[in-house]
């Protein structure tokens, strides 16, 4: 028997600190081979393993947050909390069961972060400390630089909107999650660019349900419990397309 069929490969998906603990914790294990293309959320396909799927014949083949744009081989596992797959655990934790190893305290911390961001942190009664050093981390590995992170900043100082209960903020970076950082705690969030949206916080289920045929056609994804998010690829929609919907959550929460 080929010595590689007692193993699990493992294909890591976008980079963000789940994804890089992920790494850390499959790396030297005999029982683990892992492969990394160092990817970005927008571009975390199952083809880009496509070389890896043709020519290795391995026990399990576990797909980590890979978008499957092809079919995957019969032995083919998929671990994933996003969209039909929300009510997962992080991918952290999932990974760790499939090892059967018990997570510490930070990689607790990591999951929780990547599971229902700070409010899950806080669940864990992570110090303010705990909480600034993982959104630090997880911005680095997203790979978020310090222009953008002054761009953030810009954003929240020239582009906010409150309405109602709504904070709109027209950002001048595709990166979101340093404005997400900075504003929290909010109630509803959503950030915008001509390219793409987010929408963070209370509602994101009812939009869930009234977005299901685009979330359908893979335009947009969800994630992060009853109080996470939901968004659209980018350049899922038209510029006008992205002003319209903008419009219709403002006049949804303008007055609440």
């Amino acid at each position: 028997m080929n010595i590689t069929q007692s193993k699990g490969l493992f294909l890591l998906g976008g980079y963000d600190l789940e994804m890089l603990t992920i790494k850390q914790m499959l790396e030297g294990r005999d029982d683990c081979v892992v492969k990394d293309k160092r990817l970005r959320w927008d571009n975390a396909h199952l083809s880009a393993y496509q070389d890896e799927l043709l020519h290795y014949t391995y026990n399990n083949i576990y797909g980590i947050e890979l978008q499957e744009d092809i079919t995957p081989p019969e032995n083919y596992l998929r671990i994933d909390h996003h969209n039909d797959w929300n009510y997962k655990p992080s991918a952290l934790e999932q990974v760790a069961e499939v090892l059967g190893v018990t997570l510490n305290r930070q990689q607790q911390l990591i999951a929780a972060n990547d599971r229902g961001y700070i409010s899950a942190m806080q669940e864990l009664s992570a110090t303010e400390e705990e909480i600034a050093n993982i959104r630090k981390e997880d911005r680095k590995a997203q790979g978020v630089t310090e222009t953008e992170e002054q761009l953030a900043e810009e954003s929240i100082r020239s582009n906010l909107r409150k309405c109602g209960s709504l904070i709109i903020v027209k950002s001048q970076t595709s990166r979101f999650s340093p404005i997400c950082d900075r504003l929290f705690p909010y109630k509803r969030l959503l950030i915008y660019t001509n390219q793409e949206w987010m929408f963070y916080g209370e509602g994101k289920a009812e939009l869930v349900k009234i977005l299901k045929d685009e979330i359908a056609e893979k335009k947009v994804f969800y994630g992060g419990g009853d109080k996470g998010y939901i968004g659209c690829i980018r350049h899922a929609f038209s510029k006008e397309d992205i002003e319209t919907f903008v419009n219709q959550v403002k006049q949804e929460y303008e007055h609440i």
